[in-house]
C-alpha cells in the first residue's frame, strides 16, 4: 500500500456549524483526513466549532489568531456592502486584504516544518474566490514542496438583461472585478502551484493559457450522506410537487418559477414548496395572491440546513432558475435526494446536470427564462412517467462524483499526481455535455 501523504491543508474559512464556504472549507478539510495525514490550517473564529467537532488542537489543527487585522476589515466589509446578505463582492475584496497577514502568520510557525519537508504537500482550500492571491505559493515552491489551490470559484459574469437584479444585490465592485488580475503575485502564485483546481468552468477559463495544463475542473460543492439520506418518492405520476431552495431575491428567480408554474400550480398539476426567505418575500406573496395561486403555493422561511430534505425529499422536481449560480450546492443537494432539477443552464448548475439527471433551460432575458421554464413545466406534466429513472441517474450520480468522501479521494489523485510528476493532471470527473 502506498504511504499517506502528510499535508498541510489551509482553510481560512474551516466551520462544521456555518454555511456556505466556511461549510465547504470544512468538509473538504476534514475529508482528507480519511485520505492523508492531514493538519488543518485555519482562522481563529472556527476554533471553537472545530473543538466541538472533536478534533485535537496542536495534533489535528492549528487556528491563527489574524484578528489583530480580520475583524477591522470584516466590520469595514460590512459597512461598505450596504445591506445584510446583499454586496458579496465587496465583502469578498475587503476579506482578500487581510488574508496576506493569515498567510504570513501561517509561515511564522509552519515555514520552518515546510521548508525541512516535514509535508508532502500544502494545500489552500479557502478562500475560494479566485481574487485572493497566495504568497505561500511561491516560498513552498522554493523549499521544493508543492503547492495546490482551490477550488478556485466565482466572479461569474452577470447574463445580459439583468443588470437590474445586480443593482439591487448591491454589486458595484463587480463592473470593476476583472482588476484582481493585474495584482502583484498573481501571476508568481499560478506559476508557482503545482495544480489549480477551478470550481467552475468559468473560472478555469480566467487561468492564462500557460498555466492551462495545471487545471483541473472541480466543483467545490458536495453533499453528506448523513444530513442528505431520504429518497424521494417518484411515482411518475400527476400531481407534482416541486420545491425552490434559496434566498428570495429576484436573481435566484422564485418569482420566474411561480411566473412559469402558474398554469399548472391553478390547475391543480403542481404544487410548490419554497424553502428561504429574503427581501423579495413580499413581492412573491402579492405575487401569489394576485394570480390566485395561494392553495398550490406554501412558503417555508428559513430551515436549519439539515431541516432542508424533510421539505425537499416531499418533491419530485427543484425548480431552481437562478441566473448567477458559482457552484450549485442545491442542485446537488437535491440530485441526492431523487430529486429532479430544472436550472437555468449557466455557471454552476449547468455544468452538474446532464439530459440524463435533469432539465435545463436556456440562458436569456427575463421573458425567455420564464417561457423556456413553462415550456418545460408543461412537457414534464404532460410525461411524469420520465421522472423516477431521471431521480435514480441523479441520485447515483451524486453518491457516486459527489460526496465529500469522493472529493477527499478525486483530490488526493490529484496530489499524487503532483508529488510524482505525472503529466498531465488527472481529470477527475466526467464533464457534462452541453445541453443540445
Amino acid at each position: 500500500m502506498t504511504k499517506p501523504l502528510r499535508a498541510l491543508v489551509i482553510a481560512e474559512a474551516a466551520n462544521p456549524d456555518w454555511v456556505s464556504v466556511p461549510l465547504v472549507g470544512w468538509s473538504i478539510a476534514h475529508a482528507l483526513r480519511d485520505v492523508a495525514q492531514v493538519h488543518l490550517v485555519t482562522q481563529i473564529r472556527n476554533r471553537d466549532a472545530i473543538l466541538g467537532a472533536g478534533l485535537v488542537e496542536g495534533q489535528d489543527f492549528t487556528a491563527i489568531d489574524s484578528e489583530k487585522l480580520a475583524a477591522p476589515m470584516w466590520r469595514l466589509a460590512d459597512r461598505l456592502r450596504m445591506g445584510k446578505g446583499v454586496g458579496w463582492t465587496m465583502t469578498t475584496a475587503i476579506a482578500s486584504l487581510s488574508y496576506g497577514y493569515f498567510e504570513r502568520l501561517i509561515w511564522r510557525e509552519f515555514g520552518p516544518a515546510i521548508r525541512r519537508g516535514d509535508y508532502d504537500i500544502v494545500h489552500r482550500v479557502t478562500p475560494l474566490t479566485p481574487t485572493a492571491n497566495s504568497a505561500l505559493a511561491t516560498k513552498c515552491a522554493a523549499a521544493g514542496v508543492p503547492f495546490v489551490l482551490g477550488p478556485l470559484n466565482g466572479g461569474v459574469p452577470w447574463p445580459k438583461g439583468f443588470d437590474s437584479e445586480r443593482r439591487r444585490e448591491k454589486e458595484w465592485l463587480s463592473y470593476i472585478r476583472g482588476v484582481y488580475k493585474l495584482r502583484p503575485g498573481r501571476t508568481a502564485m499560478l506559476k508557482a502551484a503545482s495544480a489549480i483546481l477551478c470550481g467552475s468552468r468559468h473560472t478555469q477559463s480566467e487561468i492564462p493559457a500557460r498555466f492551462q495544463s495545471k487545471t483541473v475542473w472541480l466543483p467545490e460543492n458536495a453533499i453528506d450522506p448523513n444530513r442528505f439520506n431520504l429518497t424521494a418518492d417518484q411515482p411518475g405520476t400527476l400531481p407534482l410537487r416541486a420545491c425552490f431552495i434559496g434566498r428570495l431575491v429576484p436573481y435566484k428567480g422564485a418569482d420566474m418559477a411561480i411566473a412559469a408554474a402558474a398554469d399548472l400550480l391553478r390547475d391543480g398539476r403542481l404544487q410548490l414548496d419554497i424553502i428561504g426567505d429574503g427581501p423579495q418575500r413580499a413581492e412573491l406573496d402579492q405575487l401569489v395572491a394576485r394570480e390566485g395561486l395561494g392553495d398550490a403555493v406554501r412558503f417555508h422561511g428559513w430551515r436549519d440546513h439539515r431541516e432542508v430534505q424533510q421539505v425537499a425529499a416531499n418533491c419530485h422536481l427543484l425548480t431552481f432558475p437562478s441566473v448567477r449560480e458559482f457552484g450549485g450546492g442545491v442542485v446537488l443537494e437535491a440530485m441526492a435526494l431523487g430529486v429532479v432539477p430544472v436550472i437555468v443552464d449557466y455557471a454552476g448548475p449547468g455544468e452538474l446536470v446532464d439530459e440524463t439527471t435533469g432539465f435545463k433551460v436556456p440562458i436569456g432575458s427575463r421573458e425567455a427564462i420564464v417561457a423556456g421554464l413553462r415550456e418545460t413545466l408543461t412537457a414534464i406534466a404532460a410525461d411524469p412517467a420520465r421522472l423516477p429513472a431521471m431521480a435514480q441517474a441523479a441520485q447515483q450520480r451524486v453518491m457516486r462524483d459527489f460526496t465529500w468522501a469522493a472529493k477527499a479521494g478525486q483530490i488526493e489523485q490529484v496530489w499524487q499526481a503532483v508529488v510524482t510528476g505525472a503529466s498531465p493532471l488527472p481529470q477527475v470527473l466526467p464533464v457534462v455535455p452541453p445541453a443540445a
